[in-house]
């Protein structure tokens, strides 16, 4: 009986992966209605402007990439299906809070700077304040005496935005799948501590030992105890994030160039609040080199200083993003081609379509354990260097 049930799955499977990829393309709107609940402007727009009917795969791949006030999930005959979101502003004149909701009530309107040039902006009004909202993000505030027809006032202030956005949302359930994980896992050694790990706590027990000794104790050595917490913590959080965003409705969390450079700078303060004397001496007075050549060697030295942080970001955020837009624009080509002959797009699209985002998809899944995979590589190198781990034992 198992196996015939493996048989059957093994002939299904093809199918299913071929409905399961198929979800992504819920949100896609065959009537071409803007999102109204996309946090781009640009791209909240761009349906509306066109207004032709037709399918527009730019607006499709860019509400999924792109973080937003609220969780877009579909639209289905012009009604947009979203989860509301708080929206928390912070400027000079108080805070506010209201849902997400309420941008959709925002007007548009033709606006004109102090210097005189012509915008478009949305208008949201709330608590007797009126913000304005410029390509997705709250920009200025006023009130409404301050508001004179279409031109605002000198005296707009600047809007904070400590919104909770679908990324936040994201990046929350990561948090909070992983504190559960590793908490059942504790839990676990804790009450059968001569006990083998079965299932997934077997599973994490081997990939935390392989990422200790082949990955992060090779480069910090005798200090590997000391950074393996933080190591570990932003392997398992990138990992989770990557594999959350391959999900229907998901978040792209980790193809978000602000994520991946907040994970950078942590890197880039253990370097500099880690590293001693010989890292410093290394950098602005080079070993066994000509006095002339010295002043060359600090500038590239002092450069990469700043390319290793940025290495890490552009790496995470570029292999992300590039796999998302791969597999969308896959799927997209479905919903173009019908546009324009109904048998090609679905005799002919739509099986290579969907066997190449089938490919791309499982190669999806290896590159969000690799990326995580070589963010921890290079951390711990990087740190490694700016401690001189092991350098006196090769002068030696």
């Amino acid at each position: 009986m198992k196996i015939y049930s493996f048989k059957l799955l093994r002939k299904l499977l093809p199918a299913l992966i071929s409905a399961y990829l198929l979800v992504f393309t819920l949100p896609v709107k065959a009537e071409g209605q803007p999102a109204a609940g996309d946090s781009s402007e640009t791209t909240a727009g761009i349906g509306a402007e066109k207004g032709d009917g037709k399918f527009n795969a730019s607006e499709v791949i860019l509400d999924h990439i792109l973080d937003s006030h609220e969780w877009h999930l579909m639209t289905i005959a012009g009604h947009k299906i979203t989860i509301p979101l708080p929206v928390i502003l912070v400027s000079s004149k108080g805070i506010d809070v209201f849902m997400s909701t309420t941008i959709d009530r925002a007007r548009l309107i033709q606006m004109h700077d102090s210097a005189g040039n012509q915008k478009k902006v949305r208008v949201i009004q709330h608590g007797g304040k009126i913000y304005l909202m410029e390509d997705g993000k709250f920009t200025k505030v006023v009130k409404e005496s301050e508001l004179i027809s279409t031109e605002v006032r000198d005296k707009t202030a600047r809007v904070f935005d400590f919104s909770i956005t679908k990324n936040v949302v994201s990046m929350l359930l990561a948090g909070l799948l992983l504190f559960l994980l590793f908490r059942r896992m504790a839990s676990a050694y804790a009450l059968h501590p001569n006990k083998s790990p079965r299932g997934m706590n077997n599973f994490l027990e081997m990939v935390i030992l392989f990422m200790r000794d082949e990955v992060i104790r090779p480069n910090l050595r005798e200090k590997t105890n000391m950074f393996l917490p933080y190591l570990l913590t932003i392997f398992f959080f990138i990992w989770i994030n990557n594999l959350l965003g391959l999900l229907p409705f998901a978040m792209n969390v980790t193809g978000n160039i602000t994520f991946t450079a907040t994970l950078a700078i942590f890197t880039l303060a253990i370097m500099m609040f880690k590293s001693g004397k010989h890292y410093w001496g290394h950098i602005f007075n080079p070993p066994g080199v000509p006095g002339f050549v010295k002043p060359i060697l600090v500038l590239v030295e002092v450069l990469s200083i700043i390319t290793k942080p940025f290495a890490l970001l552009i790496r995470l955020f570029a292999n992300i993003t590039a796999g998302h837009l791969i597999v969308l624009s896959f799927l997209s080509m479905i919903f173009i081609f019908a546009g324009i002959n109904k048998f090609v797009a679905g005799g002919v699209i739509t099986p290579f379509s969907v066997a190449f985002a089938t490919c791309i998809y499982f190669l999806e899944l290896l590159v969000a354990a690799l990326q995580a995979f070589i963010f921890v590589m290079l951390s711990s190198l990087f740190i490694s260097e700016a401690m001189g781990i092991g350098q006196s034992k090769e002068h030696h």
